[in-house]
Parts: structure tokens; C-alpha cells; sequence
């Protein structure tokens, strides 16, 4: 008699309609999510709109299993821009409600809503403070003197800041927010001080990168301190600066480590700063330590998923990427090949709320609107003189989608016939209106 042979079972292919358990134990019921963006909406004094709650009404609506909120500030003196939310302490009643307004908005189809929390540091407009705090006096390596000379933080300040995160996460939990991410990439604060180019301090939270991750690391604590094991805490970390000298690869895949074995349920990969702006436009960027790029990335779909897969290596927490995903093939296969569990959306949903309920019906693509928004003749693109310009253009391309979102969260529809340059000049004369009224 013979014995019979095992037959194999298959492994299922991952797809964007599964579900995710966290290291905590809360489920997101699909693999997509509404990436961080900013949304500029608050009143003037940093209270959440009913242009807020109709925004994320609709983002819910789309079908994405987690949508993740634009910087809300711990410190009202360091914006990202004007028409952010601020938690700088405990708020009355009235900004609660906003917040809870906001908040039942985003989870009324079933999803998550995430607070992202974060502080610009030195990256806060000259506009909003001239002179913001940061880890050292060091200025955003930028023309046009938008940032100041920064003033080098105290410690105490230091644990001052880390308090406010941990309160702020704690009234995100008590107004119906289903998890906070920590804001700790794209040069804002907790990213300057991981930053060697950014923090030169000589104290415990400066030079080594033990030292320099001090601040995330404790951030991280206190928040976990604050909400309880049960409430999801997700990292939005830099892959690499983008910058001979920067926050480097290799230091990122430690950090990663440190943050997973500090109970983080997710973390999201992404990279850049003002300086060297990789988290608008990263093909061909790639950071001098960094794995080689496969040429899907060369092509602009999933930036950041070839670091992803480095990390996968030696983290086994999951892990979202967010930047240039437009085809639900290229989605999937990041999930099947272990550089993303979590995939990420931004600019088409700036445009289409329904995008992911589109794809997790079975459509392959989205529509890709940044070529329709170049100001210059591709063919002028290898002049070296124009680096200026293309950085222009390429700003003015994100203030387009500012002023879809702006659009989404006042009428319901997207104003795709504004120019860029029309929105550049629209969303600025709105920031420069909230200032004089804060």
C-alpha cells in the first residue's frame, strides 16, 4: 500500500480586498488607504469645518478601509500651512465637536479614520513664524527666504513637545478617531531630528542615531501611554532623505526595527523633504545607500516599494507605501511580493473619491493627471538652467491638488478646469486671508 502524497495547498494571492488584522487587533477591511494630504480647511483657530466633515464624508464613501488625515499641529505657532487643525493642549467643547463632526464622517462606511499628528518645525512658513523652533539653528536650504533662521529647541521644550503629542493622540481616541499616525517623514520636526543635516545638537538628542531618534522613540511611548494597547499607533518614517548627509537607508531600516519592537501597528514608508522634494515626485531619485530601483519604480508606480521590500527583510510588522500607485495590478503585486500591506492613495482621490470602490469592483486603472499639469515643454526638461522652474511647475502642480480638495470639501465636486497656477494664486490668497483673521 502505497502512502499517499501530500497534496500542496495553495497560498492565496493577496489582494487590495482583504482584510488586515494589526498588531493590536483592529481590522481594516481592505488593503487601501487614503494616504495623509493636506487639507487647509480648519477655521482660524484651528477647529475642524463642516467642510471637514463633508470631506471625509465622501473619502469614506469611496471605500478606502482606512483614511489617514492631513497634519493636525501640536503647536499652533508651527503649521504646515495655514488651515490646519491644532491641538496644542486640551480643546473646549466647540473644537471637540468639529472633531467628533469629522470624525463619524470618516468611519460611517464601515472604515477607519487615523489623526495624523506632526509639528513643521523649521519647516513652518516664515508667514506663520519667523523664527520657529527646531533640534538646531539650521534654515531650510531653500531660495525665496519662505522659512527663517531657526532657534534651537531646549530640552525642556523637547519633553513639552513630546506631552503634546501624547495629548493630542488622546483627544483623537476621545473625539471617535480610530487611530493616530505619527508624522515623522518629509523634513517636519521628528524628521529633522533624525536628520544629521538637520540636527547637529551635541546633547542626548543629537549625534548618534540612537540620539537622534530619541524624540520618535519617546513620542511613540508616551502615545502608547495615552491610548492603550488596543488603539492603533502607525509611523509615517522617511526611507532616506534624498540627501548626501541626510537621514540615510540604512539608518531608516534601524529606526524601523526600534519602532516595531516599540508596538507600532503600521508603518508607512515614504521619503524626502522641502529641500529634495521625493515625496512628490521621486522617479529616478534614489538616496546613495539605497537598494536598487526596479524599473516599475523607474516608471513611477510604487515609489517607495523597492525600500519597502529591504525593510521586509527584517521587520515583520505591516507596512503601507504610498506614492505613484495608479494600476490595480501594480497594487497587488506589492502586496504579493512583500513590499507593501497597506497601499496608499493620494492625488487620484483628490479627484475621484471613489477611486478605491472602483478598483475593489474590478477596475485596473486610475487616471494619471499630472502630465495634463506641466507648465513647460517637456523637451526643455534637460536644461540644467530651468531646475528652478521644474521645481515651480512642480509646486504649482501640488497647489492644483489643494484646490481639489478645497473644491471636494466645499461644493462635493472637483474644479479639474482651474489652471495650477490659477489654484497656486487661490489657495495662497486663502492662507494669507486665514492668517490676518487667526
Amino acid at each position: 500500500m502505497t502512502t499517499p502524497v501530500p497534496i500542496p495547498v495553495p497560498t492565496p494571492t493577496p489582494d487590495i480586498a482583504d482584510s488586515l488584522t494589526l498588531p493590536c487587533g483592529a481590522v481594516l477591511p481592505n488593503r487601501l488607504a487614503k494616504a495623509a494630504m493636506t487639507e487647509g480647511l480648519a477655521d482660524p483657530q484651528g477647529r475642524a469645518t463642516p467642510e471637514l466633515e463633508r470631506l471625509y464624508g465622501l473619502w469614506a464613501d469611496g471605500g478606502s478601509g482606512l483614511l489617514i488625515t492631513g497634519n493636525v499641529q501640536i503647536d499652533r505657532d508651527h503649521l504646515e500651512r495655514p488651515g490646519n487643525v491644532i491641538i496644542a493642549g486640551a480643546p473646549d467643547e466647540a473644537a471637540r465637536a468639529g472633531l467628533r463632526a469629522m470624525a463619524r464622517a470618516g468611519t460611517r462606511a464601515g472604515g477607519h479614520i487615523w489623526m495624523q499628528i506632526s509639528h513643521a518645525g523649521r519647516q513652518t512658513q516664515v508667514t506663520v513664524n519667523p523664527h520657529p523652533k527646531a533640534p538646531s539653528a539650521i534654515a531650510v536650504g531653500l531660495p525665496g527666504k519662505q522659512f527663517g533662521l531657526p532657534v534651537a529647541l531646549t530640552e525642556p521644550e523637547i519633553l513639552e513637545l513630546i506631552e503634546r503629542f501624547g495629548v493630542a493622540a488622546e483627544v483623537a481616541k476621545d473625539t471617535g478617531f480610530t487611530g493616530v499616525q505619527i508624522h515623522a517623514a518629509h523634513g517636519y520636526l521628528l524628521s529633522q531630528f533624525l536628520s544629521p543635516r538637520a540636527n547637529v545638537r551635541t546633547d542626548q538628542w543629537g549625534g548618534s542615531l540612537e540620539n537622534r531618534a530619541r524624540m520618535l522613540m519617546a513620542v511613540v511611548a508616551r502615545v502608547r501611554a495615552g491610548v492603550g494597547p488596543a488603539f492603533p499607533i502607525g509611523v509615517k518614517l522617511n526611507s532616506a532623505d534624498f540627501q548626501k548627509g541626510g537621514f540615510a537607508f540604512e539608518d531608516s531600516v534601524i529606526v524601523a526595527g526600534w519602532l516595531q519592537a516599540a508596538g507600532v501597528d503600521l508603518l508607512e514608508i515614504s521619503g524626502g523633504s522641502y529641500e529634495q522634494p521625493a515625496m512628490m515626485d521621486t522617479a529616478g531619485v534614489e538616496a546613495p545607500d539605497a537598494p536598487p530601483q526596479k524599473a516599475s519604480t523607474a516608471a513611477r508606480e510604487a515609489y517607495f516599494v523597492d525600500f519597502a521590500k529591504t525593510m521586509r527583510a527584517s521587520l515583520t510588522m505591516p507596512l503601507m507605501v504610498t506614492g505613484g500607485f495608479r494600476t490595480r495590478h501594480a497594487m497587488n503585486a506589492a502586496l504579493a511580493q512583500g513590499g507593501a500591506d497597506i497601499i496608499g492613495l493620494g492625488r487620484p482621490l483628490c479627484v475621484d473619491t471613489a477611486a478605491p470602490a472602483k478598483l475593489l469592483a474590478g477596475a485596473d486603472t486610475l487616471d494619471r493627471w499630472e502630465n495634463t499639469l506641466r507648465l513647460l515643454p517637456p523637451w526643455l526638461a534637460f536644461l540644467g538652467g530651468l531646475k528652478m522652474l521644474r521645481t515651480v511647475e512642480a509646486f504649482a502642480a501640488v497647489y492644483w491638488y489643494y484646490a481639489q480638495i478645497d473644491a471636494l470639501a466645499r461644493t462635493g465636486k472637483a474644479n479639474i478646469r482651474i489652471s495650477p497656477f490659477s489654484a497656486l494664486l487661490s489657495i495662497q490668497k486663502a492662507g494669507k486671508v486665514w492668517l490676518k483673521a487667526r
